[in-house]
């Protein structure tokens, strides 16, 4: 998103209210009003203000985010099976996500048996999202192996949902 203001053009890096100046070297923030019309002046920004993430899924597709910060999580094209259950409600299979860290691997016992799966959490705002299957110990359930399940009370649909 590119915002041009009678003082300055600035770039987008955070979905609500900081950005990066065009004016200075991109090592200064500014906080924009409420109305996005007017930048603070340049001022260093303390770590915690930054807010990128790891991987950002094209804009053109269909995606699923983070419901907490909004951290684009995976394409609609890696969808699996929107058929699972989660710790929490329904949740979907991903073949491959983004922006996820893993945690360690433990045995679980599952609907459908044993499996040895480890959380996943989102990297941006640390919320646990579902789990990776590691192995599964049952030969029915191979084809879930380095699979991903995000429970849907964890994720939001965008980009071109109608």
């Amino acid at each position: 998103m590119l915002i041009e203001t009678s003082t300055v053009s600035v770039a987008c890096v955070l979905s609500s209210c900081c950005y990066i100046c065009k004016r200075c070297d991109g090592s200064a923030w500014h906080a924009v009003s409420p109305n996005r019309n007017t930048p603070a002046p340049c001022a260093p920004s303390p770590p915690a203000m930054v807010k990128t993430f790891q991987a950002y899924l094209p804009q053109c597709h269909r995606t699923y985010s983070c419901i907490h910060c909004r951290a684009h999580l995976a394409n609609h094209d890696e969808l699996i099976s929107k058929s699972f259950q989660g710790s929490q409600g329904r949740a979907y299979l991903f073949n491959s996500v983004v922006n996820v860290g893993c945690g360690p691997a433990e045995e679980r016992v599952l609907l459908t048996g044993l499996h040895a799966v480890a959380d996943i959490y989102c990297e941006c705002c640390k919320t646990t999202l579902g789990w990776k299957y590691e192995h599964a110990f049952e030969s029915s359930q191979k084809y879930k192996e380095g699979k991903f399940i995000i429970e849907l009370a964890h994720m939001i649909k965008e980009n071109g949902w109608d």
